[in-house]
């Protein structure tokens, strides 16, 4: 990962206990199933094949979930509107990888969700020194672009959702 660590002794917590989601109803597979919460959250945290995709921070070898950098309660979703938006907590006020863990955020929406839905990724208020400044980054789709063209950027990107041993 990083060296020269930001947040040296990060608090890690327990992952959360998984709710279990009920099958559709309607079983016609071209019908519009409406996305919630708990169905981000598991994009965002769940398996894929048999490894456990886990976000994992850019410093730590831990979860974003583990170090409650995102939790269930910061995903709000309005399928009728096609609208994400999901607030996450920096370990430190002025975590220098809060631009890459929205990046990582995004990256993993983008790449799971219906291309309908609009995502917003937010720092939570009063989390950061540069809250202002890291939510417009991480909301302009040009600089988001632009630091995907990065091959840097995107290699960091890649190694916090590359899968892992659950």
């Amino acid at each position: 990962m990083v060296m020269g660590l930001i947040n040296a002794n990060p608090v890690v917590h327990e992952k959360k206990e998984r709710r279990t989601r009920e099958a559709p109803e309607n079983k016609d597979e071209n019908a519009v199933e409406p996305i919630d919460q708990l169905e981000i959250f598991d994009i965002l945290y769940l398996f894929s094949c048999m490894y456990l995709v886990d976000i994992k921070d850019p410093e730590h070898p831990y979860s974003l979930e583990e170090l409650k950098v995102v939790t269930e309660d910061s995903v709000e979703i309005s399928d009728d509107l096609s609208h994400v938006r999901v607030t996450f907590t920096p370990t430190v006020e002025h975590c220098s990888m809060a631009t890459i863990i929205g990046l990582c955020l995004r990256v993993k929406l983008m790449r799971s969700l219906p291309p309908r839905y609009k995502v917003d990724i937010r720092v939570a208020p009063g989390s950061h020194a540069t809250e202002l400044a890291v939510n417009k980054q991480l909301n302009d789709k040009e600089r988001v672009a632009a630091a995907l063209e990065n091959s840097n950027l995107l290699d960091i990107v890649e190694e916090c959702l590359s899968p892992t041993l659950g």
